[in-house]
């Protein structure tokens, strides 16, 4: 896809309201990233124990499946 550069002028009050958004999608794409690459290491972990046939055990899952209950 080409891109094209385009220039145009701003007054100062605009330029910072657009500092400021830029900051906080700057922000939130830090936490995409690092919320996502997080669950994919945890997959990732997953997967490997899967391979190796590395199960919870029955009191491992009923203990998980009581704390997210007691946390809702």
């Amino acid at each position: 896809m080409k891109k094209d550069t385009i220039t145009f002028c701003l007054d100062q009050k605009r330029k910072k309201g657009l500092d400021a958004i830029a900051y906080i999608l700057n922000e939130a794409g830090d936490e995409f990233i690092e919320f996502h690459q997080w669950q994919f290491a945890h997959i990732q972990k997953g997967i490997e124990q899967a391979d190796r046939e590395q199960f919870a055990s029955e009191e491992e899952i009923q203990t998980a499946f009581e704390r997210g209950q007691s946390e809702q």
